[in-house]
């Protein structure tokens, strides 16, 4: 499906590899397969290149594990490759998905400590071994998800500063097979 006001702005591996973004791909595009395989390995962690900005979404397309436990999905501030203690580092929105008590949590960290987690949900769209799309919007004061096109809910930016998130992080029970 071809997504008309996809951005150039690209997610940038730990290693800074430079992939193209394309309008009719939402995906990174290279010419080696198993560049791409290697680059979207759970755990990862990568830059998201100018930080976050009112119009500017991330779309991360994948497969569940078939027999998840739960997954994370991470937006961050800063990153410091000598000193990478991630329990000092703001996280403007950590979406976490829990398989057992079917429930689809959301919370932020500023100066170290933890918002309050938002549960409440109409629905939970995950299923195990079937494949996901997760959007995060950015908008001026917060964040919109939606989940295989459906809005889920919306988080109110803790982290003030948008352009300080820069950095994406997922780890769990799931395989990338897209980012951008």
């Amino acid at each position: 499906m071809a997504v008309a006001s996809m951005e150039k702005d690209a997610i940038n591996t730990e290693d800074d590899l430079h992939l193209n973004n394309s309008f009719g791909d939402t995906g990174l595009i290279s010419p080696d397969k198993e560049d791409i395989s290697r680059i979207l390995t759970v755990p990862f962690s990568g830059r998201i290149r100018g930080g976050m900005r009112p119009g500017k979404k991330i779309i991360i397309m994948g497969i569940i594990d078939p027999e998840p436990d739960s997954f994370d999905i991470s937006l961050t501030c800063g990153h410091n490759e000598e000193n990478d203690d991630e329990d000092l580092t703001d996280v403007a929105l950590k979406l976490r998905a829990r398989f057992t008590e079917r429930q689809f949590l959301r919370n932020a960290r500023v100066s170290g400590k933890w918002s309050e987690e938002e549960t409440p949900i109409t629905y939970f769209p995950f299923i195990p071994d079937q494949p996901f799309r997760i959007e995060i919007h950015c908008e001026h004061q917060r964040f919109r998800i939606f989940v295989d096109g459906h809005q889920l809910f919306d988080f109110y930016h803790k982290v003030k500063s948008l352009q300080a998130i820069n950095m994406i992080r997922i780890v769990g029970s799931l395989q990338i097979t897209k980012l951008g």
